[in-house]
């Protein structure tokens, strides 16, 4: 997962609303160098970007405050800003 990470910056997109909470690589038929990310949370008042973030930083074992989202708030895809 952390081959993904470019110049700090990991890209992902995120799926609120899933049935699971699971960080998959694309497919063959997938966007490249886009992690996909699942989440069971809504899409409201931040809570996905909170699960995404919760997510990541047990995936990756990092403290959830060293993770931030620079991009894509908003967002599906999302750029996520992962410390060295």
């Amino acid at each position: 997962m952390l081959s993904l990470v470019k110049g700090g910056e990991l890209t992902v997109k995120v799926t609120p609303n899933a049935g699971d909470n699971s960080i998959s690589l694309p497919g063959d038929n997938g966007p490249a160098g886009i992690l996909l990310v699942r989440v069971t949370a809504t899409p409201e008042n931040g809570k996905a970007n909170a699960a995404v973030l919760k997510l990541l930083s047990k995936a990756l074992g990092l403290p959830k405050t060293s993770l931030e989202i620079i991009r894509g708030t908003n967002a599906r895809t999302k750029i996520i800003a992962i410390p060295d």
